[in-house]
């Protein structure tokens, strides 16, 4: 049984279709990797999954559940986190307490404000902004709310975590950082699907890579593969791309 199985996921937005009859899965322990142009239906489909948007025809399952049905926040408290293509933080409160909402309200069972608060030190000694835990997360780099963004989702205790372009917009030596916490990740057991631009991140670390265009599913294999597919390079990639890690 796959940790996450999605099975003709389609959704309309009035005629058009962000993401067409789309079956997909990722197995514990894994990293899956999610790639296409811009408009391919990546986010949407990470939509999808979390729940902020509902499918108009497919089922998504979790564990063996179908989770279709389930609004975000039980989403969440199943064990499936995410993070945002543009950072969604509360900027005028200070980093700590933004990683205590993760904690107080995505995990599926009640803590107190002491637990709440424990739990997100222990996370952002993880992430590396124990440091800055009192500073207000509007005033942090934008790698560091994006570390923000991870650490809030940590705190929910995910068992499956959706990354939207983690990389985007960072430092070649931030994306080398980055990529490191990924694979910690899934060193803590946490299953990782993730948007990337970034192609010679996503390469590294993804064990498989699905490709996406126009809302459909046109690749899907190892790095390796996907970078010598002949449609994926004629559609996104331009020229075959190096997947030495």
């Amino acid at each position: 049984m796959h940790l996450l199985e999605g099975l003709g996921v389609t959704k309309y937005f009035g005629g058009l279709a962000a993401v067409s009859d789309v079956d997909f899965y990722v197995d514990k322990g894994e990293i899956l990797g999610l790639i296409g142009p811009n408009g391919a239906g990546k986010t949407t489909l990470f939509n999808l999954i979390s729940a902020a948007l509902k499918p108009t025809r497919g089922k998504i399952f979790f564990k063996g559940r179908d989770i279709t049905p389930l609004p975000a926040f039980k989403i969440c408290r199943l064990g499936i986190a995410r993070t945002f293509q543009t950072v969604k933080i509360f900027p005028h409160v200070p980093v700590v307490r933004n990683v205590m909402v993760g904690a107080l309200f995505g995990t599926g069972h009640r803590i107190s404000a002491k637990e709440a608060l424990k739990k997100a030190e222990e996370v952002l000694e993880f992430v590396d902004l124990t440091e800055l835990k009192d500073v207000p997360a509007g005033d942090l780099t934008l790698a560091n709310q994006k570390r923000l963004e991870v650490a809030r989702a940590l705190a929910s205790e995910p068992e499956l975590l959706l990354l939207d372009e983690l990389m985007a917009g960072l430092t070649p030596t931030e994306v080398a950082e980055a990529s490191g916490d990924i694979r910690q990740l899934r060193e803590r057991g946490i299953t990782i699907i993730m948007i990337e631009h970034v192609m010679q991140a996503i390469m590294s670390v993804s064990d498989r890579i699905i490709v996406l265009d126009y809302g459909k599913k046109i690749a899907e294999g190892t790095p390796a593969e996907v970078a010598a597919n002949e449609k994926v390079i004629e559609v996104y990639l331009g020229e075959e791309c190096d997947v030495a890690s």
